[in-house]
């Protein structure tokens, strides 16, 4: 493989060549669109086992074993199967083990890690990947062979599928690639990670701890902030576009006087970051599903920025606000206007990628305010 001597997450060129090399493997052959700058789109299978429950295999055992022999727990794990060859429904609440249509020959030195695409999350699919022999969700070990499985279950609304859907994405990395906060802060003085509204975000303003924090806007766009998913809602057919109303899935959340919303207990939001975030094209990020001292909440569950969203080709656009999928656990939680609320960890790139998040590739949310999925259309309708 190229740059074999190099550091850092896998870019657009490299993971052509690994396809090509085999390292990714797939029996239908892998189509260019799957292929993003800093990462693959995984393709689900034609068949959705319902599940008892979650479940992990220790390091003796492969996925195949637990869902298929009798002699093992699996036999009284599986409930029953769902064809999703040609389409199917999966019901909210319910979880499914789904075959992914890629695998891995994984090389000494690489690993991977996986996140639900940007669609799954404003969904509120909640999604991981397994792979055999390995006790962790969306962690690829390094060097690993076999085939690749997704778990899902839609929290908010049932959801049609087929088979060669996308709902998760692969990242391939060599080495260490996360990138400190000492050099996190001279990447931010000379690229300009975020933005306000109209100018950068001085460094002396933006908060670098582990990471670095975004906070979230409730003062929003033309009095709204965000939007409350209803309940008992529609199937939302993963196929569409521009087509459903917004108003029959979601309730808008209007701004008050005190720039505060109180989420509701198990309830899901999408709101939006105060910020506008640029990823640079020698890096790519991903957003902490939990940042532990922002609440007892989950503020996001697709994390990957790929480089190129809110910066372009060239460092010419001002950022581009990222979208927060929250769900509140335990309690009502209230959140106030400006509030950290979700922090981005950073990784080196192996090399510039040949290919740049942005429209030219059919990206959908580079400009995106408070946006939902893109089953959804545009703007609410007045009533």
């Amino acid at each position: 493989m190229t740059n074999a001597g190099k550091s850092g997450v896998f870019s657009f060129q490299e993971l052509q060549t690994a396809i090509k090399d085999n390292v990714i493997t797939s029996e239908v052959p892998i189509e260019g669109e799957q292929v993003q700058p800093a990462s693959l789109d995984l393709r689900l299978g034609g068949k959705a086992y319902a599940l008892v429950s979650s479940f992990l295999p220790n390091q003796n055992q492969t996925i195949e074993d637990i869902i298929h022999v009798e002699d093992s727990y699996g036999a009284d794990l599986v409930k029953y199967v769902v064809d999703i060859s040609q389409g199917g429904v999966l019901d909210k609440g319910i979880i499914y083990l789904i075959p992914l249509m890629e695998g891995l020959n994984l090389p000494d030195g690489v690993d991977g890690k996986t996140n639900p695409k940007s669609t799954t999350g404003r969904l509120d699919i909640f999604s991981r990947v397994l792979s055999d022999k390995n006790p962790r969700f969306d962690h690829i070990k390094e060097g690993y062979k076999g085939q690749l499985y997704l778990e899902v279950m839609p929290r908010t609304f049932a959801v049609k599928l087929k088979q060669g859907q996308s709902l998760a994405q692969l990242r391939l990395r060599r080495g260490d690639s996360y990138i400190g906060d000492e050099e996190l802060k001279n990447i931010y003085l000379d690229k300009k990670l975020l933005y306000t509204d109209t100018a950068v975000l001085p460094i002396d303003e933006a908060v670098i701890s582990h990471g670095l924090f975004m906070s979230v806007d409730l003062k929003g766009v033309n009095g709204i902030v965000g939007y409350k998913a209803k309940k008992n809602s529609q199937v939302v057919d993963l196929t569409k576009r521009d087509f459903y109303k917004i108003t029959d899935f979601w309730e808008p959340i209007e701004a008050n006087k005190k720039g505060t919303l109180t989420l509701e207990e198990e309830e899901f939001y999408i709101l939006g970051s105060k910020e506008k975030i640029r990823i640079p094209n020698g890096y790519a990020a991903d957003m902490a599903p939990f940042e532990a001292g922002s609440g007892e909440l989950r503020t996001h569950y697709a994390g990957f920025f790929d480089p190129g969203f809110g910066y372009g080709n060239n460092g010419e656009l001002s950022g581009t606000k990222a979208v927060l999928e929250v769900r509140a656990h335990d309690v009502p939680f209230m959140i106030t206007d400006g509030q950290r609320f979700c922090k981005l960890y950073f990784e080196k790139m192996s090399e510039e990628p040949e290919r740049l998040y942005g429209t030219e590739i059919g990206s959908s949310y580079q400009f995106q305010g408070i946006t939902l999925s893109k089953q959804f259309q545009k703007v609410v309708e007045k009533k």
